[in-house]
């Protein structure tokens, strides 16, 4: 059987997803498991409904980060969409095998993003607690900042205020400032003798006050439930604790929807795993971004937009799992455009954005804001043309059109990284900054300012004319060791597993993930109503 190097690239992705689903390790699994307690994976797996999927957020969250601290896997922290007794949620659930659930930088931007999903798309939120707090080490990079650990609990109010539904289980630790984070909550639950909830642990009263109390007595179950008030009811184990929250999930009243098309699902009529041998791994390497799409949604049909106009960009309308989308995609085969007359036709470079391309994706994008349906944004792009021809034709007010439009969307909006995301190019496609519901990428994906070898040659060139003018030129072959470096060091940056880490992208996914992980997005974005008008402002003509 033919294996192609996606094969190999998605069989890499499989071996680090089991690893990482680890946590801090089997010892520490079991270290749970003899304190009574379920991991982070299981409560979770417990929780949610096995007939439906669970799409996790932020999987590889701090990979190779904090090495001199040990290691940080899936940032502490196991977050995601699924659904309980039916109903779809965002799920938070603390991993106590790493550091004791202990927040790190990226913990806390791991979970602001997971509170932001639930925000932007109003869903439920259930947070498992079992953490032991800031991890005092690098306290200075995630306590006092706008996008800090203070934050999580401004969203607890702002969530309140919106309606949204926060349910909180203390099944361990919580300790100082995240104690607030369940109470905050609309309901909290907790477990008998492991949790425990406090602003100040007992060596830290022993040391403030001089009191002797143990943890039970000061913040346990009892004191809580039958004390202070502060949890709602108390469970003699996890198990309990969640079937707890499958019960209040069972009750919740229906809100009003955004009211997004969904026919019934139909299957692509080309066979998906196709993309193993139509996607070439080489990211030079042209190819039919059309072959792609036709795998990717129901029926393989594809309602093109201005088909012979702007061809650099393939704009669209299709279903995905039922659901009614516009997709606007980078082709990746060269194009040909007819020219004014008494111009030469163009041939246009794939995965170039022209002017021609932009204006289209801009008016498309305007028709989906004005029919109510969601945008899917396909990448592969090296950025937008330059040169003379390009500069004269108006590119960057073209551009700036198709950037105003696709900011200004008031409808939902997911991107996936299939190859290149090199600078404008990643903007315009709807990049992270521009508020995607969800952002992912396959395996094959690469995120930067440029390509690896244009930035190497570029770094290069200026680190050799600053030798030279200190007086101390380079040797060509010191000059090709630097190349190599630098090139090494940049194209390192350009893996999709590194975008992940810092959470620039949601999820590295398996091609065959895509249609799932986006229906389950855009079910997410039909719980919000769409309310803002649509506005493009002032826009280049």
């Amino acid at each position: 059987m033919y294996t192609s190097s996606l094969d190999l690239l998605v069989d890499e992705l499989r071996q680090k997803t089991a690893q990482t689903q680890l946590g801090g390790g089997q010892k520490k699994i079991d270290d749970q498991h003899r304190k009574g307690k379920l991991t982070a994976r299981e409560r979770i797996a417990y929780l949610t409904d096995d007939d439906r999927p669970f799409v996790e957020i932020g999987l590889f969250a701090g990979e190779g980060m904090y090495a001199e601290h040990g290691g940080c896997p899936s940032a502490g922290v196991v977050a995601g969409i699924g659904y309980v007794s039916g109903r779809q949620c965002v799920i938070v659930a603390n991993d106590a095998t790493v550091k004791a659930g202990a927040w790190f930088p990226v913990t806390a931007k791991k979970n602001l993003r997971a509170q932001e999903i639930a925000m932007e798309n109003r869903l439920p939120i259930i947070y498992l607690v079992d953490s032991a707090g800031v991890y005092l080490p690098l306290q200075d990079e995630v306590f006092a900042d706008k996008e800090h650990f203070g934050r999580t609990f401004r969203n607890n109010a702002m969530m309140s205020s919106m309606g949204i539904l926060q349910v909180a289980a203390i099944m361990g630790s919580c300790v100082a400032g995240g104690a607030y984070l369940p109470i905050m909550s609309d309901e909290a639950l907790i477990v008998e003798g492991t949790g425990s909830i406090f602003l100040a642990g007992p060596y830290l009263v022993k040391a403030s006050v001089g009191e002797d109390v143990d943890a039970e007595t000061l913040g346990g179950a009892s004191t809580h439930c039958e004390i202070s008030g502060v949890t709602d009811n108390k469970y003699p184990d996890d198990p309990s604790c969640l079937d707890a929250i499958k019960r209040i999930f069972d009750k919740l009243g229906h809100t009003e929807t955004a009211g997004f098309d969904r026919a019934t699902p139909a299957p692509p009529a080309k066979a998906p795993e196709d993309i193993y041998q139509l996607l070439p791994v080489d990211r030079v390497k042209p190819y039919d971004m059309l072959e792609l799409i036709e795998r990717l949604v129901d029926k393989s049909e594809f309602d093109e937009y201005k088909p012979l106009y702007g061809k650099s960009l393939l704009c669209g309308y299709a279903r995905i799992d039922g659901w009614a989308v516009g997709i606007v995609a980078n082709q990746r085969k060269v194009v040909k455009a007819k020219g004014r007359t008494g111009q030469a036709p163009e041939m246009q470079m794939g995965g170039v954005i022209y002017g021609d391309a932009a204006d289209k994706a801009a008016r498309f994008i305007m028709n989906c804001n004005q029919k109510r349906i969601p945008l899917v944004f396909l990448q592969d792009v090296t950025g937008f043309m330059v040169g003379s021809r390009s500069e004269q034709g108006g590119i960057i007010k073209d551009g700036a059109k198709m950037v105003n439009a696709m900011a200004n969307s008031v409808v939902p909006k997911f991107t996936v990284v299939i190859g290149n995301s090199y600078g404008a190019g990643n903007y315009a496609m709807c990049g992270k900054a521009y508020d995607p519901r969800l952002m992912l990428a396959w395996p094959t994906a690469q995120m930067a300012v440029m390509s690896g070898a244009s930035a190497a040659k570029t770094l290069v060139q200026i680190q050799v004319a600053t030798m030279k003018a200190k007086g101390q030129p380079l040797a060509p072959d010191e000059e090709q060791a630097l190349l190599q470096k630098i090139t090494d060091q940049y194209n390192a940056q350009l893996s999709p597993y590194y975008a992940a880490s810092r959470l620039w992208v949601d999820a590295v996914i398996d091609p065959l993930q895509t249609r799932q992980t986006l229906s389950e997005g855009i079910a997410a974005a039909n719980h919000a109503p769409i309310t803002r008008p649509f506005n493009v402002g002032v826009i280049q003509t």
